[in-house]
């Protein structure tokens, strides 16, 4: 109730948050449960955002450095509840990989776009998918399976585990970040539980990419930097797709400045 109470005050100016469960902030759907914070805009953009391998929706929510930018660019922000999974005490996390539960995170986050459009005028064609560390490894399954689902997808800190997609669907819109000194889930992948599991290389995932939106040149197109982002491109692809990769100097989090650098090359897109 604390956090309720501060936050409204901190942006009730710009924002509100969504009442339409017995928890209060929380939305129930068939599949599960989501968080929402609403911009002072009609029929906004939505950014989904999964959290990590044991977070939550509301502690998403409470990460306002990356919200309230968001909401102030006039985005509606949803943060989405993982799966609990009982061979790791509830620990709650995404089913991306073979194992890590039975839901169909596709139909799951589909339906709670489709609810938040029904319940609060949200904007369903212009739905970003982002998420950070495991969220960010959901985000790249789903974009690699269903990529028509979201207008596009903006991972931070993660990509595919081993062994890697041997294709994805295509084109897609990616823009994927990541700490130059992330030792959680390092650029060229780690071993996990014992070797069982083994966590992909970033830049391999990069090529996947590259062959899905049909790029004629492992080459970058360009390059630029926005504060500290290291920032390259790929051009010569095909129709409707985007690919850039941002490197930051720091480790495994979601940094400062990312929200409004992720909303300016979206809405740099064609239709964005």
């Amino acid at each position: 109730m604390k956090y309720w109470l501060s936050a409204c005050l901190a942006v009730a100016a710009q924002s509100a948050y969504a009442d339409c469960g017995p928890d209060e902030g929380t939305c129930k759907t068939t599949l599960g449960e989501y968080h929402i914070e609403l911009p002072n805009a009609e029929n906004p953009p939505l950014l989904v955002f999964l959290h990590g391998y044991g977070g939550s929706g509301s502690g998403t929510m409470n990460n306002r450095s990356m919200v309230e930018p968001l909401l102030a660019r006039g985005y509606a922000v949803m943060a989405p509840e993982g799966l609990e999974r009982p061979d790791r005490g509830g620990t709650k996390s995404w089913n991306f990989y073979p194992g890590f539960g039975e839901r169909d995170e596709t139909a799951f986050l589909s339906e709670v776009v489709n609810d938040a459009a029904e319940r609060f005028g949200i904007d369903s064609d212009r739905a970003v998918l982002g998420g950070f560390s495991a969220g960010g490894f959901m985000v790249n399954y789903l974009a690699c399976d269903a990529p028509e689902t979201f207008s596009a997808y903006v991972p931070v800190s993660g990509g595919f585990w081993r062994p890697h997609p041997e294709a994805c669907n295509g084109p897609v819109r990616l823009f994927h970040t990541h700490g130059w000194i992330d030792n959680v889930v390092p650029l060229e992948g780690r071993l996990l539980g014992g070797g069982r599991f083994h966590q992909g290389d970033i830049f391999a995932g990069l090529e996947i990419w590259r062959v899905a939106n049909g790029c004629v040149d492992t080459k970058p197109s360009g390059f630029s930097t926005t504060g500290p982002f290291m920032r390259r491109y790929w051009s010569g692809c095909a129709d409707g797709s985007a690919l850039e990769f941002a490197l930051f100097p720091g480790g495994h989090n979601v940094p400062n400045g990312w929200a409004d650098m992720m909303v300016d090359w979206y809405e740099g897109l064609p239709g964005g």
